[in-house]
This record gives structure tokens, sequence and C-alpha cells, in this order.
């Protein structure tokens, strides 16, 4: 097995250090005294639909608006600009203290920055009476790709204003008690574990999905108990069961009121913090992104490097171990680091158990003091495993996961975060091109507009992006089922993998992993 990740693993590095040896990667690679000393004793620590989306084109005739670089290309004539509005948005209450097992409570906030993009009305119009909008009748090109996305996005918004008065009445919760394992204590005894039950309420849906929303982890449920004219209680979703059983995570306060026989009138309501980065991170793409990797070798004697794809089962197994893929990852990405103090690399995947196993098996290899672990400010600190807490720096007042200062961020040599969160990095002042190597892992499995959360805000002209992904492999987060049939469950991965300059047999720009395919979780 390791002789095998050595050859894949010396194929990728190949590619990842042209510049350090000095040749351009479209004509010939470094002769064998050139070529990379990887160590091969190096030991590494151990459903698909019809969505389709409009392939990329052999040729393209950029724009005018595209010539100048570092300039954005703005949208067709045809297009809606983007409408904002201030709708409220929920900010952590730091005066509510919370036992462990509880939730913060949140504020209600007017806040300027936090702008949703509101859907044109001919959009929603056409988007109620299931019409698709003729933009996603196009083919896909740079001058209709933001008004593409922006419009599945759209799509997902009305999904979201369409079911956010959902309401059930009289209804009686039951309790569901699960194990999780945690701190012993936050203040004392880091290192130490308990087992400890978290009580959850469960909330029974109808299972035929035209009658309920499509929810999921970190959405909302307010609860009133029935006939009362009091403030609801609010809870965050903590899982959802065969998709119509939903625990929610409640604070104290409605444990110490409820009893079994209360019934109660249930709000259900969405997260749209995602869904309002994405629609930035469309609104944000330059023309170097559109070159270099969302159209990449489609303008003749273009001189910008495209992403490289690493075709392969997705990089954590089921049992929390590297695949094939993370193995070959990792070594990627050690190998950078021993090269050069001076590569600082991000790494991205899909779900926090990828980044987790990620920052264990790297940290045994470039030390402690080289990587941080990035989450979102309001993951359940329950769910950190023991050992990556140290990499996770944690507000105890706020109850909330924090960055360090900006002069720190600069310093890490790995940075480990998903898609959504690596926002944070940038919101805290790292600037595109910081960063001289991101690994784009598991992309298969979101939506494109989420890849654009790290490429839009932390590539530049030099930057070496690798996609990782199993062709194949389709988003689960789509809700709008318009969406879901016009393209959004469609990977980023997938779209290069089935344009001409990947699928060529000959092309320097991706490795297929073949063998041992494990899968993943």
């Amino acid at each position: 097995m390791c002789g095998v990740i050595f050859f894949y693993l010396k194929k990728l590095c190949r590619f990842l250090f042209r510049k350090v040896f000095g040749y351009d990667h479209r004509h010939s690679l470094p002769s064998a005294k050139q070529d990379l000393q990887l160590n091969k004793t190096h030991t590494f620590s151990t459903n698909h639909s019809n969505d389709s989306i409009p392939s990329v084109p052999t040729t393209l005739n950029f724009s005018t608006s595209l010539n100048t670089p570092q300039t954005v290309p703005g949208p067709s004539r045809s297009s809606h600009s983007h409408a904002v509005c201030n709708k409220p948005v929920l900010s952590c209450d730091p005066s509510h203290s919370t036992s462990r097992h509880a939730k913060s409570k949140y504020n209600v906030v007017e806040k300027s920055s936090a702008s949703l993009y509101v859907i044109p009305e001919d959009i929603k119009c056409l988007i109620k009476q299931d019409i698709v909008p003729e933009v996603l009748k196009k083919p896909l090109t740079p001058q209709t790709y933001k008004d593409y996305f922006t419009t599945l996005l759209y799509a997902e918004d009305f999904y979201h204003e369409k079911w956010e008065g959902f309401e059930l009445k009289n209804v009686t919760l039951k309790l569901h008690v699960a194990e999780i394992r945690g701190r012993k204590d936050k203040n004392k005894n880091m290192n130490k574990t308990q087992i400890d039950d978290k009580s959850l309420v469960e909330i029974e849906l109808d299972a035929i999905c035209e009658k309920r929303p499509f929810l999921l982890s970190r959405d909302f449920a307010y609860v009133r108990p029935s006939g009362r004219e009091v403030d609801p209680f609010q809870g965050i979703i903590f899982r959802v069961i065969k998709t119509n059983i939903v625990l929610v995570e409640f604070g104290d306060d409605f444990h110490a009121q409820h009893h079994p026989s209360f019934k109660y009138d249930i709000k259900l309501s969405f997260n749209r913090v995602c869904l309002k980065r994405t629609h930035q991170a469309i609104a944000a793409v330059s023309e170097m992104v559109f070159r270099k990797f969302l159209f990449p070798g489609c303008r003749p004697n273009d001189s910008y490097s495209p992403a490289y794809l690493v075709e392969g089962p997705l990089s954590v197994t089921r049992d929390k171990s590297l695949s094939k893929t993370g193995m070959v990852i990792q070594g990627a990405v050690v190998q950078l680091c021993q090269a050069s103090s001076h590569n600082k690399i991000l790494i991205c995947a899909p779900l926090n158990n990828t980044c987790d196993v990620f920052t264990r098996s790297l940290r045994k290899e470039i030390g402690d003091s080289n990587i941080f672990r990035a989450n979102a400010a309001f993951r359940e600190l329950d769910g950190v495993p023991v050992d990556i807490l140290p990499f996770c720096p944690y507000k105890e007042k706020e109850e909330t996961f924090s960055c360090p200062s900006l002069s720190q961020l600069l310093n890490f040599k790995v940075i480990v975060t998903t898609f959504m969160s690596s926002f944070r990095l940038h919101n805290e002042g790292i600037e595109g091109g910081h960063f001289t190597h991101i690994f784009l892992v598991d992309a298969c499995y979101v939506s494109e507009p989420e890849i654009l959360v790290p490429l839009t805000n932390l590539t530049s002209v030099s930057t070496n992006v690798v996609v990782t992904g199993c062709p194949g492999t389709k988003s689960c987060w789509v809700r709008s089922e318009l969406a879901r049939q016009n393209g959004l469950r469609t990977s980023y991965f997938e779209r290069l993998w089935q344009s001409k300059l990947y699928k060529d047999p000959s092309s320097e720009y991706i490795t297929r992993l073949t063998g041992d395919a494990t899968s993943s979780t």
C-alpha cells in the first residue's frame, strides 16, 4: 500500500514543486536530478442522480470586462443586480450564562454587514410556478456564470421563504437521551474525558417530504407552550434522522419548565449564514478566478496555472482514518512544509470530522505549534475530539470558538477548516495570496458556490490549488427541487473533471488513484 501511495504522492508533488525547481509546468517536467527527492520510508498515520450542469466549453470568448487583470466582470445586461436588505440575524448573547449542556441564548440584532440577498420579483414569480429561469437554460460561460449560480441560490432562498412560516400545533414532545463524549471540565483536566448524557427534544415531522421543510443540523426550532403568550424557547437542531425525525438541543430554561404532558406550538427556521456567504462569494468572483480556476484552459495561450485534480475515494474512511486520497494529501502537505518555511498551506473540507482527522494526522508530522484548526464560532464543544481541542481557541464566557490574532494566523504553516468556516480567515484579515497551497478536499461533496468561499477570498494568481473528489458524488445539502434538478448538486470537482482539460488521458493536471478505493464517511 505504501508503494502505491508513494507513486501518486510523487506525481502530485512534482506538480506542486514546479516553481521550486524553476521550470514551466506547461513544458517539460524536471530532469531526474531535479526531481523531488521523496523519502520512501516516510510513514503515514493512518447515490447518484440525474442532476446536470452545462459542461465547460472547450473555447470561450471572454468579454471585454475580463481583459483587465484584477477586475470583477459585471453581470450580463439581462441579469438582476443583487438587491440586499438588512434582515435580523442571530448574535450570541454573552451575558447569558449556561451550563455545558445548554445552548447559548441569542439576541436578534440588526446588522448592515449581515445583509441578505433579496430575490428579484420576476425570478421569484418563475420559481414559485416551477418555471426554470432562462439563464439556467444557457451554456455555463464566464458571461453567464454569476447569474447562473445566483439564480440557483435564489431557488434556495425561495425554499427558505416558502417554509419559514411552517408551524406545528399542540405537539407533545419526547426527550431523547444521547451519549456525548466531551471534556470532563471546561477549565481543568483538559485531557480527561467522560461520557455525558445530552437531553435532546425529539420532533417528528410528516413523512411525506412535500408536507414538511427539509431541515439540516444547525437550523432552528422555536417552541412555546400551547395557549400561552410567552416568548418561545429557541433550540438548535442537533441531528436529523431519516429526514423527518429532528433532534433539537434546548437550554436549561426549557428543561426546567418541561413536563411530558405539556403541549407546544413549534415553529422551524433555517440557518441562512452559509447561503449568505455563497452569495457573497459569487459576487466577488474576479477575472483571475474565472480564468485560473473556473474555466481553465479555455483561453488560448493563457498563462494561468489551473487547479490540479486528484480523483479518488473520499479522504476519510468510516473508521475515521485516512483513505488513499487522504494519505496522498497528507504526504504532500508534509513535503511542502519540509521543503520551505515560506510555504503556507490551507486544507478545506466539507465535514468537521474530515478536518479533525487531518489535524490529528498532520500534528504528528509537522509539530503542534505549526497547525491551527479553525472552527465555526458556534460549533458544538462536545463534538470536538479531545486531542484536537488544543488547536482550537475557545472563549469560555461566550461559549464560542475564536481565531488567534492576525499575526498569529499568518505564522501557522497549516490551517485546517471547513469550506464555509474559511470565511473566518478572510474576515480576520488574511488576504488572497497568503496561502501558497490550498487543498480543497472532498470537493465533490459540496455545491460549487461553497467552493467559491475559499477560492474568491484566499487565492491569488500564484496560489497552487489541489482539488480532490470522487466522480458521481453529489451534495446532500440542496433543499430546492428546482436547484437540485438544474445543477446545484453538481460539484466544482465534477464539472472540471468532465471538461476537456482533465478528460484528456495525457493531461498533466489530474491524478487518478486506482486500486483499493475505500468508502468514506
